[in-house]
């Protein structure tokens, strides 16, 4: 199946770019034609850069790494989140704070504090504050969820970074190649390609193309969890076959099986018969004492 198709790519407008006054000219391969005023990227390499990139992913994620989606424009935001939120992953679609990446042991302090908030205000923290205290704490905590939300649960740097508009992350761009973390960017006819491990040329401003790209690189991801999933399966029949058999709910152990009643019935006659009549009559002797006033009391 086709990571991508032509059609898809022209529905979407992937193919417009800039103004041509407005091109970078480090974007000149990527550039198929002029069309009044405006360049054509050429969408024959954008879907050979989008294979690339979705290979990329599809390898990090299955090496047990982690991505982050990265878009802080307006349409992007909810392509970002929706589709981060998806596949599982990290996103940061409202602002790049500095040093997200570089700096990463003074973000985990506020992830700390943002979680801290989160249970104050759930184990009844709030309620011996006064209103004041708990309005400046719920302010907080609104920001840092609106700051940091998308990697609240984020323990070490991302295996990878997806970024929409490379000229607007320009920060995230140079902190990911300072960190020496891969990049699969979207790049527009007015965007800088050099520096950028996995180019994807195509229009980074429309909303539909933004989707699209975002749903690309969200699918690899999806698909090398799955591929994980079935390599466990497959690992635990290799198991069971080796004599290591493995328990699950569903195996029947010995004490489950299916007992045959009438068989079952007929071995317990026979050995009550087979007994001697004094054992039989022991058992009665040694019923428990019964207190007879305690049972029938005095009327």
């Amino acid at each position: 199946m086709a990571v991508v198709t032509m059609k898809s790519l022209l529905e979407s407008g992937v193919h417009f770019g800039h103004q041509v006054k407005r091109w970078d000219p480090r974007m000149k391969k990527y550039i198929f034609a002029e069309r009044n005023g405006i360049h054509i990227i050429d969408l024959q390499k954008t879907i050979q850069a989008i294979k690339d990139a979705y290979d990329a992913v599809r390898k990090t994620v299955a090496a047990g790494k982690t991505v982050l989606f990265v878009g802080t424009k307006k349409q992007a935001q909810q392509a970002i989140q929706k589709e981060a939120e998806r596949c599982g992953m990290f996103y940061v679609n409202n602002r790049w704070l500095g040093g997200m990446l570089t700096n990463f042991v003074t973000i985990k302090k506020s992830l700390l504090r943002l979680k801290k908030l989160e249970k104050m205000e759930v184990d009844g923290t709030f309620e011996n504050l006064t209103k004041k205290e708990i309005a400046s704490l719920g302010k907080e905590r609104a920001k840092l969820q609106k700051n940091l939300g998308g990697i609240k649960e984020m323990k070490d740097p991302p295996g990878i970074l997806f970024i929409i508009d490379t000229r607007k992350e320009a920060i995230t761009v140079a902190e990911a190649q300072r960190m020496g973390i891969p990049i699969v960017a979207v790049v527009d006819t007015n965007c800088n390609p050099d520096g950028i491990n996995y180019p994807i040329p195509g229009n980074d401003d429309a909303i539909r193309a933004i989707t699209l790209f975002t749903q690309i690189i969200a699918n690899a991801v999806v698909e090398a969890d799955n591929e994980v999933g079935l390599k466990i399966i497959e690992t635990l029949g290799d198991e069971e076959e080796d004599g290591e058999a493995v328990m699950t709910d569903v195996s029947v152990r010995q004490e489950d099986e299916e007992i045959d009643i009438a068989s079952y019935s007929a071995e317990t006659a026979q050995t009550d018969a087979g007994a001697p009549s004094g054992e039989v009559e022991s058992d009665e002797e040694d019923e428990l004492p019964v207190d007879v006033d305690k049972v029938y009391g005095e009327e």
